[in-house]
């Protein structure tokens, strides 16, 4: 063969004629602007919005601005390592958290990393943070309790399996205490317990973890971490991160409680990010999409139908209101997005009355079809005699001749009150609750100076333990009261009040 220089050199001398070289930006990006937290990245036209995005020292972000020449990134961690003129590369990755059984008794941060000391956690599987909600053909309705072990909630704010109960009130009203209580009285329960603490004080998230472990509840909770001095970015997904976790049992067909703590400081968090973002504000200086922020999370929470494992996960938002002002601009969000609410007022706390829920503007819209029958029908006439009484104990200081109906019904709003203050951290079964509930409605507290209810409370359901444990055990089984029930429980507190001189 005879190779001809000539073509050869021609051949070569039009293809340099007609080559082009076009820079390809599609997969990797350069950093052009960084600072608080926010990287600007030139390039990765193929990048999308929520997807993983790697800085040359390890660091990931988050694709959250896709704008046409460059994209608005939330950095998961410090930027202090990262410069402009840095590469950036695509993962082709959502954000995403280790999620399974290996995650209870563990304290994670937003990415699902173990800060507990314990060692690593290795994961069953990954789910990303950010899922559809369950539609409605996968939801069935909320009709199994879920019991907190608070008097005043069980009773006339009940919550059930599936639901999404808001908490809401100023600071230092006890929100959080509520949530705890609730947490610690499903043990025993076969319910898994998911606490994401968002925006607060390292201290405060310490002390509560030991709370858990000392109850023992810890051993069927995960506690997901953003504290305050966590970036933004991170207080942003914590949410989404828990409710990850807490989605892949409901899957698998648990019952999963979830509580946010609080989505106040997640507002602002994505506030923060938005505006750092140069995203137009709107009412209070919050994006147009605060609203979905919420609902796409509190969304999730759901009740399974059975073709879908029957699964449930209940959420407690946390929501802290400035001077009581529930029609704020956060509240009233989240208020729309959930089935009900439970109040706490600030002059109620400070009177010591704890926990102090104020029954007027607590609700909840779908938990009463999941109370047992037994407090049912204990709680339909409580609800009215509180509201009652609140309106009497305010028209009543503006006169001094009482007649004996309206005295009556003070003393017995007064032992209303007293029954359903309960300490902190020490849940009640429900049966007991029925019990103490039982002696409320037939008045037989009537009688009882109220510095000794709390005692009669005691001695009565130590009683029953001990002697007549069978009347509990009934409740248990069958969730109603019985005629024939009700004339063991009345002989029982004839003798309590004989045997301990409460009559």
């Amino acid at each position: 063969m005879i190779v001809n220089i000539d073509e050869i050199s021609k051949f070569i001398k039009s293809q340099i004629k007609t080559y082009s070289y076009e820079p390809d930006y599609s997969e990797a990006g350069t950093v052009v602007q960084v600072g608080d937290g926010i990287a600007r990245v030139y390039g990765l036209y193929g990048a999308m919005s929520g997807e993983l995005l790697e800085f040359p020292n390890g660091t990931y972000g988050m694709a959250l601005n896709l704008d046409e020449d460059s994209i608005g990134v939330v950095i998961m961690g410090s930027d202090a390592g990262i410069k402009e003129g840095d590469p950036v590369k695509l993962t082709g990755r959502m954000a995403e958290v280790p999620v399974g059984d290996s995650m209870l008794g563990r304290v994670v941060n937003a990415l699902g990393e173990p800060i507990d000391n314990k060692g690593s956690i290795i994961a069953d599987s990954y789910r990303k943070i950010e899922n559809i909600a369950p539609s409605v053909m996968m939801r069935r309705e909320v009709n199994r309790p879920l019991q907190t072990g608070i008097k005043a909630i069980d009773a006339l704010v009940p919550i059930g399996k599936g639901q999404r109960e808001l908490i809401i009130g100023d600071r230092q009203t006890g929100k959080t205490a509520i949530a705890i209580d609730t947490i610690i009285n499903q043990k025993g329960k076969d319910v898994y317990c998911v606490y994401v603490a968002i925006g607060q004080k390292a201290s405060t998230v310490a002390r509560i973890i030991k709370v858990l472990n000392l109850t023992g509840a810890m051993a069927y909770t995960t506690v997901v971490l953003a504290t305050a001095s966590d970036p933004a970015s991170l207080q942003y997904i914590a949410p989404y991160a828990g409710c990850a976790i807490a989605e892949e049992w409901m899957y698998r067909g648990k019952d999963v409680l979830i509580v946010y703590d609080d989505l106040s400081k997640h507002a602002v968090a994505y506030r923060a990010i938005s505006l750092l973002l140069k995203r137009p504000p709107g009412r209070e200086a919050y994006p147009g999409d605060v609203f979905y922020l919420h609902s796409r999370l509190l969304e999730r929470a759901a009740c399974l139908s059975d073709e879908y494992g029957g699964g449930t996960l209940t959420a407690l938002p946390i929501i802290e209101t400035q001077e009581g002002d529930i029609s704020a601009y956060i509240p009233t969000n989240v208020i729309s997005i959930t089935d009900g609410q439970i109040y706490l007022e600030a002059d109620l706390f400070n009177d010591g009355i704890r926990p102090a829920i104020n029954p007027g503007y607590s609700v909840s819209r779908v938990g009463g079809s999941a109370q047992i029958p037994a407090m049912k029908k204990l709680a339909g006439p409580l609800r009215i005699e509180f509201a009652q009484y609140k309106e009497l104990a305010a028209f009543s200081q503006f006169g001094s001749d009482l007649n004996q109906d309206t005295i009556d019904r003070l003393n017995h709003g007064e032992r209303i009150m007293e029954v359903l203050i309960q300490p902190q951290y020490k849940p009640m079964a429900v049966e007991d609750q029925v019990l103490m509930l039982y002696a409320l409605n037939k008045g037989h507290l009537k009688g009882i100076e109220l510095s000794r209810i709390h005692n009669f409370q005691r001695d009565f359901i130590h009683y029953v333990d001990t002697h007549a444990v069978h009347i509990k055990e009934e409740i248990e089984k069958t969730g109603d009261l019985s005629d024939e029930l009700a004339e063991k429980i009345e002989a029982v507190i004839a003798e309590v009040k004989e045997q301990y001189n409460y009559s």
